[in-house]
C-alpha cells in the first residue's frame, strides 16, 4: 500500500512498536467482543431456563396433550376404526353377492332389490349406509345403491346415492359421475347430463373411462346443438386415445360434427 508523510510528521524509528501496539489493541478488542457474546449467551440461556422453570407445568401439559392425541389416533384406528370397518364389510358381503348376481343374471330387478334391502336375514346396502355411517364400507354402499337404483330405473334415487359416493381411484369415481350423467339423460335433463359426463371424463385420465365419457359428452353436445364443442371431444378421442373402443367409430361423429358446425 502507498504511504505518504503528513506535514510535520516524524517517522518512528521503532515500527515494530507500532505493530505491537496495533496487535495488542486488536487482541483487547477481540477479547472484549468475545466476552460480550458469551455474556449475551449466558443471559439468554439464563432467561430461557427461568422461562422453562416458570412454565414447566404448562409445557408438560402441552406435551401430554400431543402424546394423548397421537396415541388416541393410533388406538382409535387399531381398536375402533378397523374393527368397525371389518364388521361393516362383513355385513355387506351378502348384499354384494346379490348385486353381482343381478349384474350377471336374468332376474335383475328382484336381485337389485335384494341388494338394496337385504334378504335371508342379511343387511342390504341401505342398511349398511344407515348402520355403518362414516365407514369406507358405507361409502362404497352408496355406489352400489346408486347403481342398483339406476338399473331399477329409479333415476332420482340413483342420482342421490351416487352423489353421496366419493372415490379417488381410477375407475369408480368416473363411473359414478358418468352414471349420474346417464340418469340425467333418462330424465331428459341433457345439460346436467353433459356436465356430469365432462366431470367423469376429466376426473381421472385413463384409456377406459376417459374416452368413454368424452364420447358421451360429444353425443349429448350434438343433441344440444353444440357442434363445435362436440367436435373437440371427438377429436380428443381420435388424437389421444386411438386404441380405445370409441376411436373405431369416432370418424363418423367427427364428420357429423363438422357438417353441423359449418351450417
Amino acid at each position: 500500500m502507498a504511504t505518504y508523510k503528513k506535514r510535520g510528521y516524524k517517522p518512528s524509528t521503532k515500527p515494530e512498536e507500532v505493530e505491537n501496539d496495533i496487535e495488542n489493541f486488536d487482541n483487547v478488542e477481540e477479547h472484549s467482543t468475545t466476552a460480550e457474546v458469551f455474556n449475551t449467551l449466558d443471559e439468554t440461556a439464563s432467561k430461557t431456563e427461568d422461562w422453562v422453570a416458570e412454565n414447566q407445568k404448562y409445557i408438560f401439559i402441552i406435551i401430554g396433550v400431543v402424546a394423548a392425541v397421537v396415541l388416541g389416533y393410533l388406538g382409535y384406528n387399531e381398536f375402533v376404526a378397523q374393527p368397525k370397518e371389518s364388521e361393516a364389510m362383513n355385513d355387506m358381503s351378502q348384499a354384494k353377492i346379490y348385486f353381482n348376481q343381478a349384474v350377471n343374471g336374468t332376474e335383475k330387478d328382484s336381485l337389485y332389490t335384494l341388494a338394496l334391502n337385504g334378504g335371508e336375514g342379511k343387511y342390504g346396502m341401505l342398511d349398511i349406509i344407515e348402520n355403518h355411517s362414516g365407514t369406507p364400507a358405507a361409502n362404497l354402499a352408496e355406489y352400489y345403491a346408486g347403481m342398483a337404483y339406476l338399473n331399477l330405473k329409479d333415476y332420482k334415487n340413483a342420482i342421490e346415492y351416487l352423489s353421496d359416493f366419493s372415490a379417488d381411484d381410477e375407475a369408480l369415481g368416473p363411473l359414478a359421475k358418468g352414471a349420474i350423467g346417464d340418469a340425467f339423460v333418462q330424465l331428459n335433463q341433457l345439460e346436467d347430463a353433459l356436465d356430469y359426463y365432462k366431470q367423469a371424463a376429466n376426473l381421472k385420465t385413463n384409456e377406459f373411462t376417459t374416452p368413454m365419457y368424452l364420447n358421451k359428452s360429444g353425443l349429448i353436445a350434438l343433441e344440444l346443438g353444440k357442434a363445435d364443442e362436440a367436435l373437440g371431444y371427438f377429436e380428443t378421442i381420435k388424437n389421444d386415445y386411438p386404441s380405445s373402443t370409441e376411436a373405431s367409430t369416432v370418424d363418423v361423429f367427427i364428420g357429423k360434427a363438422q357438417v353441423l358446425a359449418n351450417k
